[in-house]
Order: C-alpha cells, then structure tokens, then sequence
C-alpha cells in the first residue's frame, strides 16, 4: 500500500513549480494562470469520477481520483494550502458523526 508520503511529495512537487516557467511546467501554468482553470478541472475531474463510477470500472474510478486529488493540491497551492491543512481537518473530524460534525460547522459560522 502506498503511504500518505507520496501526498507529501505531490504537495512538495507542486510547491516547487510555482515558480516554474509555465511554458514547461503544467502545475505553473495552473497556479500562474486563471484561477478558473484551476477550477475548471477541478470540475471536469469531478464529472469523470462520476462516470467512471456510474460505469463501474474500477480502475478507471481510480484514475479519475488520482487525478481529481492531483487538481485539489493544486487549487491548495493556488491559495496557499498544503495536504497537511487537509489531513489536520479529517484527523479532527476522526471518530465524529457526519451529523454532529456538519452540526457543529453550522454554529462555528
């Protein structure tokens, strides 16, 4: 099983092509262009899990995620982000009812 390492690494990769040349990088065209690009994919990687799971292939499933996270980094790089604000929050959120969780969202507003 992959570890939760290779989220770090992603999350370093990305950080270090902020800066990049977007001509040669993809990740520094995202996070130097429109933030709706970022979005945008966010998007479309959303609608092709959906498809992939309403098609039941599992394995295409897996690869519309891995790619649906990949963009998720991304936009937390765009806002200055990283995994380790995503799994202090689900590590929070461990062990609580989905109800009183969402519950207690709504009165911390």
């Amino acid at each position: 099983m992959t570890q939760p390492t290779v989220l770090y690494r992603l999350n370093e990769t990305i950080a270090a092509r902020k800066q990049a040349d977007p001509d040669s990088s993809y990740v520094a065209k995202l996070l130097q262009g429109e933030h709706d690009k970022i979005l945008k994919k966010i998007a479309e990687e959303s609608a092709e899990t959906l498809m992939a799971s309403k098609d039941g292939d599992n394995q295409h499933v897996v690869r519309e995620v891995a790619d649906l996270w990949f963009h998720c980094l991304v936009l937390l790089a765009y806002h200055g982000l990283t995994v380790e604000n995503v799994l202090n929050e689900l590590e929070k959120r461990e062990g609580v009812s989905g109800i009183a969780e969402k519950a207690s969202r709504n009165t911390n507003n």
